[in-house]
């Protein structure tokens, strides 16, 4: 291994935890096309282990090493070039372990445009700056008199023209720039302030008017919305030392780099070039290092939250198979209704119109009856945009008029339903279904399987991000993919059910591959087995190799096919039946059957203990679905608005997201409540993942009502007695989030046909704080 690639394995190490061998060994695997679901799943031997998340963080900073290598070795040519490379400079260039500390070691060397300071050197001046530096009792003023000329007319000009030289020197100096940024990192605080003028247009963002905290601190989301609000010039932003004292603290560390110890006349004008370079010169540079990096920690931080968000619902518990009737609810447009049967095929739809201003309630009860009794419909999924509540009491009445065991009903988040009724793959779907109708379609498909429906609808659009808008774009869409991924294999996927959108997920396939297979599978029928798949065009060993192992065959003649025993490791698991002395059928699925059997006792050249483990495993519960059993919140009846809603009513309801600052909750009146991150636990909790994720059915407690700006306050805390909330022993304290509130975006994303905006069209989650943090407080 070169030395480079050896630098590159021993920092990403450090980082998640592991050896250098493993970090090389899953470089080696990713670099030969394995993809990080296969080598975490089927390549534990070569990695020891390491676990998706890791190899996720791998990758990504295996992308930021290597280019930074890339970088280091143009530097170290650009300088060789310029006939300027010194063994230290060679040796501080290797040393430099970010990105920054490579570009201020660089600085000197950039070609750049003509400057004050090479004027300043083509006029003569560079000795008259080394005279003051060498001579610090002399006179600045007498020393430039020897420096006037026809291109410098005045001392003043001369010593300006010094201070510029020393200036840029000063401005280049790596070590230098090295310390202020340590400096500013610890004692920065960042600070803004109202523009004049904006006070009423910039209303959503008065926590803001007035607002310092230190930057070392700011959470992400605070950061985010200032950021939010100086983009939109409703404040200025500013990024200082502590005025009193910090000033005088940088002025000091430009001081010592030059060495000014005296009082000498020289010395006071090199302290006051140091103070000038401060303020005007190395502050701004301070400035836009510390704001690019507050950026990108903000937006790492919220990438990750969205990250989380997506991944505990697209991992949310399945209905299952079963027949589905789905219900997209509206008010003047009517009720979009569409069965499915247990496979997700579309059977019937129809417009019901309940409500205003047709009210036909009865003909809409008559037919959801007929729906059900006819398709044989187990559970019912409603759409929890407008109308929701009115629907679901509508449907609980019909319900009860009829004979026999009645359907389930529940209430489902359509997040990002329009977003696919309106798409491509939807118009390919359904070519022949109107627009509005495709919607309930997918809302009752994602109650059978979330997982299932949820990828084919842009991460993005999914609106379980906080300020997704506002990030990295490329980064965020990365990230998100990477998430979707780690999901679909995660869970598995059935080869003769699956859609090509969730296909394309599987580890080794892509879009193309995916509708290959279902265009082989519609010509040629279902697939026998694992091993067909190489009959497709587009499927060679090694995408099979990827891929085999996340794909299941139900009923197949190969027991295996079913399970996620890799095809590699089919003779593994055969030795393990036959030491059992029974067939396969009988054993999988039965632990008993494997009791007394030793791992360690099967492992051979090819497979070491960690396959092993995991094969036995899969055999007494082959095919298993990681996600939790299916469940789902009750709402209270009578409270279908937010005018219902009193202070100290217990409610149940479903997690819509968590945000760094608390969780957002569905309670059934269209308007999601915040349980602030202090109102979670009766303990301090730092990170709300920690306690909820999306999905979660939670009991929560009205603590506020604000009917004038739709604001709903929960808590998830015990009471005590008197019926006030249980001390806390933290010092954990309720930010200004608390208390925020807003609205989407106007004029953007506007739904079809009248429906309430998904919440992937909203603006990006929680915006700033003050009104916009209510965003997120999805409206239905």
């Amino acid at each position: 291994m070169d030395t480079t690639a050896t630098r590159i394995a021993r920092t990403i190490a450090t980082e998640i935890a592991a050896s250098p061998a493993q970090v090389s060994a899953a470089v080696s695997l990713l670099d030969e096309g394995a993809t990080v679901p296969f080598v975490a799943r089927y390549r534990k031997e070569a990695t020891g282990g390491l676990d998706d998340t890791q190899l996720r963080t791998l990758s990504d900073r295996l992308v930021y090493l290597r280019d930074m290598e890339k970088r280091r070795a143009a530097i170290l040519e650009s300088i060789r070039g310029q006939d300027k490379l010194t063994d230290e400079l060679a040796r501080a260039i290797a040393a430099a372990d970010t990105k920054a500390t490579l570009e201020d070691i660089y600085l000197p060397y950039k070609p750049k445009r003509r400057t004050k300071a090479m004027i300043a050197r083509e006029n003569g001046l560079e000795p008259l700056l080394r005279a003051i530096e060498g001579d610090r009792s002399a006179d600045p003023q007498a020393l430039a008199a020897g420096y006037i000329g026809e291109a410098v007319e005045t001392s003043k000009a001369a010593l300006d023209g010094a201070r510029d030289i020393l200036a840029e020197e000063l401005s280049e100096n790596a070590e230098l720039l090295g310390r202020l940024r340590a400096f500013m990192q610890r004692e920065a605080q960042i600070t803004a302030r109202v523009a004049p003028g904006k006070e009423e247009a910039g209303a959503k963002f008065s926590d803001y008017f007035d607002h310092r905290e230190a930057w070392a601190k700011i959470p992400a989301h605070r950061a985010l919305a200032i950021l939010r609000a100086a983009k939109e010039e409703v404040v200025t932003v500013e990024i200082a030392p502590d005025p009193e004292t910090g000033r005088a603290q940088a002025v000091g560390i430009v001081c010592s780099a030059i060495g000014i110890k005296g009082e000498g006349a020289g010395d006071t004008w090199l302290r006051e070039a140091a103070d000038w370079t401060w303020r005007v010169k190395l502050s701004l540079t301070m400035y836009v290092d510390l704001l690019t990096d507050l950026r990108r920690r903000a937006h790492e931080e919220a990438i990750a939250v969205f990250a989380r968000n997506l991944r505990d619902l697209l991992l949310a518990a399945p209905a299952g198979a079963r027949p589905t009737l789905g219900l997209d609810p509206g008010i003047r447009t009517g009720v979009k209704a569409a069965v499915v049967d247990a496979t997700g095929k579309l059977l019937e739809t129809a417009t019901l119109y309940p409500f205003k201003p047709k009210m036909d309630l009865q003909g809409a009860q008559a037919k959801i009856a007929e729906m059900v009794r006819r398709h044989g419909v187990e559970i019912i999924a409603i759409g929890n945009g407008t109308a929701s509540r009115e629907t679901e009491r509508m449907v609980a009445d019909t319900l009860k008029l009829m004979e026999g065991r009645a359907p389930q009903q529940v209430v489902v988040s359509e997040a990002g339903a329009s977003v696919y009724s309106a798409s491509e793959l939807a118009a390919q779907e359904f070519p022949d279904l109107d627009v509005s109708l495709r919607g309930a379609v997918s809302i009752a498909r994602r109650l059978q399987d979330p997982l299932a429906e949820l990828v084919k609808v842009p991460p993005e659009s999914i609106g379980v991000g906080q300020y997704q808008h506002d990030v990295d774009q490329r980064r965020l869409a990365q990230a998100l993919e990477g998430v979707v991924e780690d999901a679909v294999n995660g869970v598995g996927v059935d080869l003769n059910m699956a859609s090509a959108p969730l296909l394309a997920h599987v580890a080794g396939l892509g879009p193309s591959v995916a509708q290959s297979i279902v265009a082989h599978r519609d010509a040629n029928g279902a697939f026998a087995s694992r091993k067909a798949l190489l009959k497709v065009s587009g499927i060679g060993p090694k995408a099979f190799e990827q891929c085999a192992g996340f794909l299941r065959i139900r009923g197949g003649a190969e027991p295996l096919d079913a399970s996620s025993v890799h095809p590699e490791a089919y003779d593994v698991a055969r030795r393990i039946v036959g030491a059992c002395g029974r067939d396969i059928r009988e054993i999988m699925g039965r632990p008993e059957a494997l009791r007394g059997l030793e791992a360690h006792d099967f492992v051979d050249d090819r497979f070491g203990l960690p396959t092993v483990r995991d094969i036995l495993a899969e055999l007494e519960k082959p095919g298993r679905d990681p996600r939790p059993e299916f469940r789902t919140a009750k709402f209270t009846d009578g409270v279908e608005d937010i005018k219902d809603l009193k202070p100290g009513m217990r409610l149940e309801g479903t997690v819509t997201n968590v945000a760094a600052f608390g969780a957002f909750v569905d309670v059934g009146v269209h308007q999601d409540g915040l349980v602030h991150v202090s109102q979670l636990a009766d303990r301090f909790v730092k990170d709300p993942h920690e306690v909820v994720k999306a999905g979660d059915v939670v009991q929560v407690r009205v603590t506020e009502v604000d009917i004038p700006r739709n604001r709903i306050g929960l808590s998830m805390r015990k009471e005590s007695a008197g019926g006030a909330p249980a001390k806390r022993d933290d010092k954990g304290r309720a930010d200004k989030e608390r208390t925020s509130g807003g609205r989407p975006e106007k004029g953007k994303g506007r739904a079809p046909r009248g429906k309430a905006l998904d919440k992937g069209q909203q603006t990006g989650g929680q915006g700033a704080l003050g009104d916009a943090l209510m965003a997120a407080m999805k409206k239905k």
